[in-house]
């Protein structure tokens, strides 16, 4: 009987931790996912609500999940914003394109139909779709003496219009599922700002004071997701000793300091050789990015105690060969298994930028397009499986261990609804 009891056990167990639809946490430098360690593959494809919207390609956006769903990607990131322009989400302050709001709802249902976990971008640091230009600009119009767009980060009134786009999108209501965005399992963090630099105040004091207020704002509305600032990863004053490692420029970011702030729940780190060291040979930029890559996770390993994502990388085509760009990958992507089958911060990366045929417009040289790059999406597909081994290592040990407690609750049970003699009398 009790034999009986545990096997039907075990196999619900199973079913239960297949299910990949609740929240991802954070607990010491882990992701983790219904009780067990979190590692993914995943990809950038900032232009998912754009094809969402427009009803000739939003079969796009199915295509593409599909296909990063057949070479084990389940981690996608992309914008939760377009201000101001043409097709924007945000036409101004507080007013918002429904179509457009609506090619956003669909790529949530999508990604949650193929078991892709998002990563939603609130703003942009640079004008495409706006950014903290068209915040800026708006602010002008009301009177603001604003002399700077890095004034994005100190004026109240644009703080404020920040906030209330951030207000809105968590609370948005899917008009596919349904469900309120602050409430969908399927978003995995929230970006602040994808790549915040503030040139004004190389000391990153302006920045940390920025993300200290807006990490507060999203935890005080939202309580079920992780939360990042979208850090490129350059060192500060925090840790001088570590600015050696930064190519050759500030941008007003310490990737230390930055996030120590207790409401951003992971790092994150990109990296693109090729255009901050756009003069040194391809073995120059491949020992910059391998000490880039250790030093970060050894970072978050060691000093900050939370886990770290690699959140962009890539390698345009337009200046290198594939085999120059599969190097790349190949570097980034070992970073990264080595220290997550040691137990390591590192929790997985998102490749710039994954496209689907028939959407040239878009190509930018970064673009990686599996039925034309068969050398890459060969190695992307092995790193999606050694990562998800990982998970499955450690899915299998928690089963194991709840099963192993449950027969011991039972037996104990067992025996003392037998008087403890193993006679039943």
């Amino acid at each position: 009987m009790i034999k009986k009891w545990s096997l039907v056990f075990f196999i619900f167990l199973l079913i239960q931790v297949k299910a990949d639809d609740g929240f991802i946490t954070a607990k010491g430098v882990h992701l983790m996912l219904n009780g067990s360690p979190f590692y993914a593959n995943g990809f950038n494809a900032y232009w998912l609500m754009n094809t969402g919207a427009n009803p000739y390609l939003k079969d796009k956006v199915s295509s593409v999940f599909q296909q990063a769903k057949e070479h084990g990607l389940s981690m996608a990131r992309t914008w939760a914003f377009s201000d101001g322009g043409d097709s924007p989400l945000q036409y101004s302050p507080g007013s918002y394109n429904e179509q457009m709001f609506q090619g956003l709802d669909f790529v949530i249902s999508e990604a949650r139909k193929y078991g892709i976990k998002l990563v939603l971008s609130m703003v942009n640091n640079y004008d495409q779709f706006g950014g903290k230009k068209q915040y800026v600009i708006w602010a002008r119009g009301q009177g603001q003496s604003i002399s700077s767009d890095d004034d994005f980060f100190t004026n109240s009134v644009v703080k404020q219009y920040y906030k209330n786009h951030i207000k809105t999108v968590l609370t948005r209501i899917n008009t596919v599922t349904g469900v309120a965005y602050k409430d969908e399992p399927t978003i995995m963090a929230w970006e602040l700002m994808n790549e915040p630099r503030c040139y004004a105040d190389p000391s990153g004091k302006t920045i940390q004071d920025w993300i200290t207020e807006m990490a507060s704002y999203v935890k005080s509305i939202d309580g079920n997701h992780l939360l990042e600032a979208g850090l490129e990863g350059f060192y500060g004053p925090s840790s001088s000793e570590k600015q050696q490692y930064n190519p050759n420029f500030q941008v007003g970011t310490d990737f230390i300091a930055n996030n120590q702030i207790p409401s951003i729940d992971f790092a994150t780190l990109h990296s693109y050789p090729d255009q901050w060291l756009p003069s040194s040979s391809d073995e120059s930029q491949i020992s910059f990015l391998n000490n880039w890559l250790y030093n970060h996770i050894q970072d978050a390993q060691d000093i900050l105690r939370k886990p770290i994502l690699l959140a962009e990388f890539g390698k345009s085509l337009k200046t290198s060969g594939a085999n120059q760009r599969d190097q790349l990958f190949d570097t980034v992507y070992s970073a990264i298994y080595s220290s997550a089958r040691s137990g390591g911060a590192a929790v997985g990366g998102m490749f710039w930028q994954l496209f689907t045929e028939g959407l040239d417009s878009y190509r930018d040289g970064y673009e990686v397009i599996f039925s034309e790059n068969p050398s890459t999406a060969t190695i992307i597909t092995d790193q999606s499986q050694k990562l998800n081994r990982i998970r499955k290592m450690y899915v299998r040990l928690r089963n194991v261990q709840k099963w192993k407690r449950a027969r011991d609750i039972r037996r104990a049970q067992w025996w003392a609804g037998n008087g403890g003699n193993g006679t039943g009398n």
